[in-house]
This record gives C-alpha cells, sequence and structure tokens, in this order.
C-alpha cells in the first residue's frame, strides 16, 4: 500500500519530512491539509493526529506523527542510505545539528506561534519579520560555524544527512521572512548543492499538489 502523507505544503516540517522520504526512496501520495483554514483541527484529521498538526504519515499499517520520530523511524526501519553517519560521535553531531533547527529555530517560527503573536501582541509584517530574523540570525550564525568545520558538501561530510533535510525548508523559510543570509557562505553552499539533488528539488513547496499558483 501506498504511503500516505499528510501535509501543508509550505510546513517547514513537512518539506523536511518529505526530503527524507525521498532520500530514502520510499513512493507516497501527499494529503492537503491547508493549516490557513483550519483542516487541521477536522474531525478527520484529528482521528490520525489528535495534536492537529502536520505532518502525519500513514504508512506499513501505522500513523506516525512529529516529523522527528518519524525521521528516526524512517532510518531505523530503512537504513540505505543511511541519513546519519556510522559512529555514534558523528550521529550526535548530526542530529545535534539538526536539533538547532529543529528545536531552537523552527517552532518559534510557524504558523502558531506567529499567529499568537500577531493576534496577542498586534504584531504587524515588519514585526514578525524582525521578530523570526532574529531567531533564525542566531541559530544559523552556530550552524554556520558547524557546517564550515564538518562539512564537506554538505551539512556534515559529503553526503546528505537529517542535518541538510532540516537546513533547505528553514533557508526557504527565512526568505519569507526577509532574513540576510550573505553571512552564511556554507549554509548556501549547501543549500546550491542540495537543490541540484533530486530528492531535495521534489520535495519543493512549489512543487506540491497543493501549493498555490
Amino acid at each position: 500500500m501506498t504511503a500516505v502523507l499528510y501535509g501543508y505544503w509550505r510546513s517547514g516540517a513537512a518539506y523536511r519530512l518529505r526530503i527524507a522520504l525521498n532520500l530514502k526512496g520510499v513512493v507516497y501520495q501527499t494529503s492537503g491539509i491547508d493549516l490557513r483554514t483550519g483542516a487541521q483541527r477536522s474531525p478527520a484529521f484529528l482521528a490520525l493526529n489528535p495534536q492537529g498538526m502536520v505532518p502525519a504519515l500513514e504508512i506499513d499499517g501505522l500513523v506516525l506523527t512529529q516529523s522527528p520520530a518519524i525521521m528516526e523511524w524512517l532510518e531505523e526501519t530503512r537504513p540505505n542510505p543511511p541519513l546519519l553517519p556510522a559512529t555514534p560521535q558523528d550521529r550526535a553531531q548530526v542530529r545535534a545539528m539538526a536539533a538547532l533547527i529543529g528545536c531552537d529555530i523552527h517552532p518559534l517560527n510557524n504558523l502558531r506561534v506567529l499567529g499568537a503573536i500577531r493576534s496577542r501582541f498586534g504584531a504587524d509584517q515588519a514585526a514578525v519579520d524582525d521578530w523570526a530574523g532574529n531567531w533564525i540570525g542566531a541559530g544559523f550564525t552556530a550552524l554556520e560555524a558547524l557546517v564550515a568545520r564538518d562539512g564537506a558538501g554538505w551539512c556534515f561530510g559529503d553526503s546528505p544527512s537529517l542535518a541538510d533535510a532540516y537546513l533547505i525548508p528553514q533557508l526557504y523559510s527565512a526568505r519569507r521572512f526577509n532574513v540576510a543570509l550573505e553571512a552564511f557562505p556554507h549554509l548556501l553552499a549547501v543549500e546550491r548543492k542540495a537543490l541540484e539533488h533530486e530528492a531535495f528539488a521534489r520535495a519543493h513547496p512549489d512543487r506540491q499538489p497543493d501549493a498555490e499558483g
């Protein structure tokens, strides 16, 4: 049975999972959940994911949620090609890069948080951009140093890893918030390489069935 990915075309978490699925060669179909209309709170979707968040993945008779958990599950059940290095210390470094984005940057610029900033504190778009840019810039400054130290074409070493699957969607988001990226040449070099890779290119938001025209 073909896997089904429930996501939103512009969701960073769904974007990173699409990259991982593509890198692993998993065949899947997409089911768009429009976060702007509240489709994530529909009874049908809440039956799949009681948290009401994307992505969710139906695969192998399971319903999996939370992109970090799903990506680790993919690594365990479909180990080739590997998205984590061979040694425990190197795996820890890749996981740290991924967590830097997934824990310390992305949650602070997702739709729920930005909606709260707008509704509860009256933030306009300039204030929202400033908020998001502050956390993106701080995280990217640290990540730039890590990639400069450990990267060899990709975030870590010379092959794609979980860290790259996290980075590329966050660079996409950074541009949406008008974040200046010139200070991060190593991250931009990884992005150029990634966008030439079919697994990353097919995952791009603009190529999703539910993308805006």
